[in-house]
């Protein structure tokens, strides 16, 4: 017996070493990393940036591209301008944002070769550097306050007629720094103007974002902030993804783009907004169904209870920060010359023929080509032009309808009378 033990004992000690001896160990939970390059974000060009506020979430892999999501965890192609990516503040849920860039990166490059051939008469050079030692930025440096003096000859269609009143809401409300709530540019550091100042001179997309914020019902996306030269807010689908959608969904659509050209020239603080310019990117979708503008850089602003505070000849000065996206040639628009109907004009001609074209049973359509025709040749005064609003919605109102798909005013639409 005692020797059948011993030989028990010897058989188990031998399975337990040679078990030892052929598991393979415990391999070490590797975290992928994703490198971004200071190139890939346009850091290594800062200060001559939009701003860094959004730097730790990149870093931090709480905003992810949706390659990031694939098994190859690549970067995407850097020049193109826009990518769609995933947003979270728990690391548990996600929603889609929009990355973009001002400007495609081979335009922000020609620019920056521009600044240094311009100023320092080189190929390369410390583009901050470069641009501090212009006569407009000294001007900014000494500056208590942004006034219309400081802005003239800038390129962006929000500053063609700046009145004070709309300056003083940009330093106020200007989020890539500490919310000090004033009018006076105290709690902006010499980097903070450079980079509002670069902002306003290459696209004041992300300004008016900030500016006039969604969350007190202004028609724009929520900005969340940049690194380096990426702007980060909420996702919307271009309205060119809804030319070929049900009748109801380009009827709904229509209203909305109405509603908001109709809030751009009659709002509470009472500001005037008008397109220089739309496509079939200016406004998007979000996924409840809601039109915003999707890209607010072709927008002009006319303070309707101050006026503009530079005349347009005024307003020819020009140095490097006119000509950092455009020809130094392009003569700007005058304040005086934009009406009421302008951006209805340019929504009829580009947008509505192509969103409302061939939808509807007849006479309805007939009468919606007729009045898209109408109205793409212009009208003769502005007087008409709220009549002519109100005339094509109270045609397009019975043609939507009431359901999920229409998030936004669902199900507040089965118990109102406005639906």
């Amino acid at each position: 017996v005692a020797e059948l033990l011993m030989l028990l004992l010897v058989l188990a000690l031998n399975c337990n070493s040679s078990t030892a001896a052929t598991a393979s160990p415990t391999a070490p939970h590797v975290k992928p990393s994703y490198s971004f390059g200071r190139t890939f974000l346009g850091l290594d060009k800062c200060n001559a940036c939009i701003g860094t506020s959004m730097c730790k979430k990149f870093f931090k892999e709480e905003i992810r591209f949706d390659t990031w999501l694939s098994s190859h965890l690549k970067l995407p192609p850097s020049y193109l301008l826009s990518y769609l990516g995933n947003y979270t503040d728990d690391a548990k849920s996600w929603r889609m944002v929009d990355i973009t860039r001002l400007t495609t990166k081979y335009q922000h490059d020609r620019a920056d070769k521009r600044i240094c051939v311009s100023l320092l008469k080189t190929k390369t050079c410390s583009l901050e550097h470069a641009l501090r030692r212009t006569h407009r930025f000294q001007k900014w440096l000494r500056a208590k306050r942004l006034t219309p003096d400081l802005v003239q000859g800038l390129p962006s269609p929000m500053l063609r007629c700046p009145s004070q009143r709309l300056l003083d809401r940009i330093v106020r409300r200007y989020a890539e720094v500490p919310d000090a709530g004033s009018i006076y540019m105290d709690h902006l550091t010499d980097r903070d103007k450079l980079r509002l100042l670069y902002t306003l001179s290459v696209n004041s997309h992300p300004i008016l974002l900030q500016i006039f914020p969604d969350v007190e019902g202004w028609p724009f996306p929520r900005y969340l902030g940049s690194c380096g030269r990426l702007v980060v807010s909420a996702s919307t689908r271009p309205l060119r993804d809804f030319y070929g959608a049900a009748p109801e969904v380009a009827a709904d659509l229509a209203l909305q783009l109405l509603a908001v050209l109709r809030s751009m020239g009659t709002n509470d603080l009472n500001y005037f907004f008008y397109f220089t310019h739309v496509n079939a990117g200016t406004f998007g979708v979000f996924s409840n169904g809601h039109l915003f503008i999707r890209d607010a850089s072709t927008l002009g602003i006319i303070d309707k209870e101050e006026g503009n505070q530079l005349i347009d000849s005024q307003q020819e000065y020009k140095d490097i920060f006119s000509c950092l996206t455009v020809d130094c040639q392009s003569a700007f628009v005058s304040c005086n010359s934009i009406r009421e109907k302008h951006s209805l004009v340019m929504v009829c001609q580009e947008l509505l023929p192509k969103l409302l074209k061939g939808k509807f049973l007849q006479p309805v359509q007939e009468k919606i080509d007729s009045f898209l025709q109408h109205c793409a040749g212009g009208f003769a005064d502005d007087q008409g032009i709220n009549e002519a609003i109100a005339m094509l919605a109270e045609l397009l109102k019975p043609l939507r309808s009431c359901d999920s798909r229409f998030a936004y005013r669902y199900p507040d639409c089965k118990y109102s009378d406005k639906y």
